[in-house]
């Protein structure tokens, strides 16, 4: 295949090579990436797997690149992950080298794996780190890129190992969906230890030849500052939209964010369900509708609102170009009825190839006919446009003799103007199968609204058998780092 970050190739002796990434003050243009990660690359070469200490900073950037580049599968690793799981994660990936910056402190989970140090300065005399390295042969198009750490249902986390070829398909397919361009500037604060922040938020931008900048921690003062000064496409997951939506309404709003996001080529938003009640504050305050994808580890992109296209609430667009999506039964079998709840199954090139060391999950995560079972319950609209419903473990809800999916009833819920956050799960009940239970965190904690009035609610905009029949109240939903919320938190 070809080289999956082209504009990389012969930047180094470019006079005016353009901005790649900014992370702050410091930037690394092409040329300077180009040097810093061949002589890294140089380094690892041959290394069976590495490690890299994934920080929002241009040292991952040169790590991950540097290991593209040598054909050495790199393992992203969160900083904040717990010991145990750490231990876990390196124990089963046995990396060779943990690639990190100089003013990283690792933690005892690494103290056996030899510490190989990224730089990303001008040597001495002004000499760029690996400037004059030879080439090394681009790998074949099924080798293993990265092994993503994901965590399942039950036991420890499970590497998924992502193939070059689905890097290159996913991100081609975005290119033609979002119109995506080497002239584009990309703003995010995502975590790069995951397919949304590193794949997406950073390999996207490069291999286009466009830009990155990274604003370290989200803030909407940060994203109007970087979205006016060039910016042009900002990529967020729903908690970030949901401050947005906030700083919108607020009096003392960052000066300029409104003309920031109303100027912005593309709003995505992606790794969760985007409430439609955010969606629509946005698109009241600004003008511009914020548009979804969907994805997976697994999957990489699967989905997505295409940049000519309608941006539907609620929805997270048709598949993109090469993938296969169906919606089955439980027994497997294709449901001929569009709009009938059934799990997504998907087939492409942008699939992973493994579960790493572990053959019994591998077989067991895929169909006789090579369909991916992805977990995720949905719908399709008669275009094409698919509505996920929530996951078949935790959002699923059966309940007198129904299917009824836990994000409808989310968004309803959330329209109520005593909610602020709500989640939504299923809970065994004797005569119904399972019961709607919701989860609130009230807009005014004084005065929180009931549960008769929020089953109201839901009955008169949904249906009455998808009304709520418990409702307890909290100060917080349970969430991780890309804002999902952790429903088995909440005793599912």
């Amino acid at each position: 295949m070809t080289s999956l970050l082209p504009a990389l190739s012969g930047a180094s002796r470019r006079p005016d090579s353009p901005e790649a990434v900014r992370f702050g003050e410091h930037v690394l243009t092409y040329a300077q990436l180009d040097t810093a990660s061949a002589s890294l690359a140089a380094r690892i070469a041959g290394a069976g797997r590495v490690a890299v200490w994934a920080t929002p900073t241009p040292e991952t950037v040169v790590a991950v690149v540097a290991a593209l580049r040598a054909g050495v599968p790199a393992v992203p690793l969160n900083p904040r992950t717990g010991e145990r799981e750490l231990a876990h994660i390196v124990a089963d990936s046995a990396p060779r080298w943990v690639l990190a910056g100089a003013d990283d402190e690792l933690p005892a989970a690494l103290d056996g794996t030899e510490r190989l140090l990224v730089r990303t300065e001008l040597l001495p005399g002004g000499t760029p780190a690996g400037d004059g390295e030879p080439a090394l042969p681009e790998p074949s198009a099924d080798s293993p890129a990265l092994v993503v750490y994901t965590s399942g249902t039950t036991g420890p986390p499970k590497g998924a190992v992502l193939p070059r070829r689905a890097i290159a398909a996913s991100l081609d397919a975005l290119e033609d969906a979002w119109r995506w361009t080497g002239q584009d500037v990309l703003v995010h604060a995502l975590p790069l230890f995951h397919v949304h922040g590193l794949i997406l938020g950073v390999l996207g931008p490069l291999r286009r030849g466009g830009s990155v900048r990274h604003l370290g921690r989200f803030s909407a003062e940060g994203v109007a500052r970087e979205l006016l000064s060039g910016g042009t496409m900002l990529f967020g997951v729903p908690t970030m939209y949901h401050r947005l939506a906030g700083a919108l309404e607020d009096p003392g709003a960052p000066a300029g964010l409104r003309k920031a996001l109303a100027g912005a080529r593309l709003l995505v938003s992606g790794s969760a369900a985007l409430p439609v009640h955010d969606q629509e504050r946005i698109a009241s305050a600004t003008g511009r509708r914020v548009v979804e994808r969907y994805g997976m580890t697994e999957t990489l992109m699967n989905t997505g609102v295409r940049a000519d296209g309608e941006p539907r609430a609620g929805t997270v667009g048709p598949p993109l170009p090469g993938v296969e999506l169906r919606i089955v039964e439980e027994d497997g079998s294709v449901i001929e009825d569009p709009a009938s709840i059934g799990e997504i199954q998907v087939r492409g090139p942008n699939l992973f190839t493994c579960y790493l060391n572990r053959p019994d999950a591998t077989a067991a995560a895929f169909t006789e006919d090579g369909f991916f079972r992805t977990g995720d319950m949905a719908t399709v609209d008669p275009d094409g446009y698919v509505r996920i419903v929530g996951r078949k473990a935790t959002d699923l809800i059966k309940s007198g003799g129904y299917k009824i999916g836990a994000g409808e009833i989310e968004n309803a819920l959330l329209e109520h103007p005593g909610v602020r956050e709500a989640a939504v799960t299923g809970e065994p009940d004797a005569d119904l199968g399972e019961r709607i239970v919701a989860w609130v965190v009230p807009a005014d904690p004084g005065a929180p609204p009931g549960t008769a009035e929020l089953a109201d609610h839901v009955a008169r905009l949904l249906a009455p058998h998808k009304r709520p029949r418990v409702v307890h109240h909290l100060d917080a939903l349970p969430r991780n780092e890309l804002g999902k919320i952790m429903k088995r938190s909440l005793g599912v």
